[in-house]
């Protein structure tokens, strides 16, 4: 690439020759310009006013020329300022046409255009947002918690005895290497979302109304209706003078508004460590409409959840924060999420959830 030259003879002969090597730069390089980028940098690399070659010229050769040469100096770098000056605007002509040249080629409006496809909402996550999406719109909030508890949050809490079935390991994922570890501090995977449940009353004190979506484990071997990995919809509401009367009435709204206004509910007695009494909530089977069917082993019901006012015992460990048994009183409900999907959308085997067959999941977009 050409640099220009400090000059130490300024006689007649030596700035031809110096003129001649310049310009043959020039010549080559304006040659090589082929488009709008390159005309700006060839522009730039002999025009600019800093450091451009005919400002080097000027420094380098004018400047730097004895009193008595200055005037033939003078001379020749006015005359290479008007080629430089011309070799520029030439290139910029030429650059400019290779662009046109596009401009110039015909577009064919008909051709189909790219189209990206949207993804929607997987089945499971869709049912989970809807279910929530309905407490919500009754006044709950949303709460969220850690997908890996103490035992004294999944259970020891929540009233689970000590010699519960549900904390032995052919039942709960346990992380390793928790065995010195007093028996409420080891880790596990949750087995419900129920443990936020405390830890919101932990933060809060009474009225509390929540709804709480996630993510839980159990230690199942998969099947048709079984997975080690599902997702659960609870809720909790605490305050003075709940009665099962505004349990039932909730759920009651609930499953109307999630299936329709047609559907019934039925509560039967059940039992569950952290709720006294406690109750398995039916619905109307989405397939006979409760005549009977195979569906619903021809019971006309389909159970769906379970419920029941918290247990006394429950507030016990929440105490100090002014959950006194004594005052307030509250319910709890839990669903299976993936199970209301299955309902709701005819599917068979909750594995097929799971696959990640996009024909299968297709048919929900």
């Amino acid at each position: 690439m050409y640099t220009v030259p400090q000059l130490a003879d300024f006689s007649g002969p030596s700035l031809d020759a110096a003129v001649r090597d310049l310009l043959a730069a020039l010549e080559s390089e304006a040659t090589a310009v082929v488009g709008e980028t390159d005309w700006r940098a060839f522009r730039d690399r002999w025009m600019a006013r800093k450091n451009g070659i005919l400002s080097q010229v000027n420094d380098l050769w004018l400047k730097a020329a004895p009193g008595p040469q200055k005037r033939d100096v003078g001379q020749r770098v006015n005359q290479l300022n008007k080629s430089v000056e011309e070799a520029v605007e030439s290139a910029k002509g030429r650059a400019s046409g290779s662009s046109s040249s596009l401009a110039s080629e015909k577009l064919d409006v008909t051709l189909p255009g790219i189209r990206r496809p949207l993804g929607v909402e997987h089945p499971t996550i869709r049912t989970m947002n809807t279910i929530v999406r309905v407490f919500q719109r009754m006044g709950y909030s949303v709460g969220e918690g850690p997908e890996i508890e103490t035992d004294y949050y999944n259970f020891e809490s929540l009233n689970f005895p000590p010699n519960h079935p549900a904390r032995d390991t052919q039942d709960t994922i346990f992380i390793a290497g928790q065995e010195r570890k007093a028996q409420r501090d080891r880790l596990l995977l949750r087995t419900h979302t129920s443990p936020v449940q405390i830890h919101t009353m932990e933060r809060q004190p009474p009225p509390v109304r929540i709804v709480i979506p996630g993510k839980v484990y159990r230690h199942d071997t998969p099947d048709a209706t079984h997975s080690p990995v599902f997702h659960q919809v609870e809720g909790l509401v605490v305050d003075t003078g709940i009665t099962f009367c505004d349990l039932k009435g909730t759920l009651d709204h609930a499953m109307k508004a999630l299936f329709g206004a047609s559907m019934k509910t039925r509560f039967f007695p059940s039992f569950f460590p952290f709720t006294e009494p406690s109750a398995d909530v039916a619905v109307t089977c989405f397939k006979c409409g409760g005549s009977g069917c195979r569906l619903c082993k021809q019971s006309g019901w389909i159970e769906l959840l379970g419920a029941g006012m918290v247990d006394p015992n429950v507030y016990q460990f929440v105490r100090k924060n002014g959950y006194d048994p004594a005052k307030v009183s509250g319910f709890a409900f839990g669903m299976g999420v993936e199970r209301i999907a299955m309902a709701m959308y005819g599917i068979d085997d909750i594995q097929l959830l799971y696959s990640g067959d996009v024909r299968f999941l297709e048919q929900f977009a």
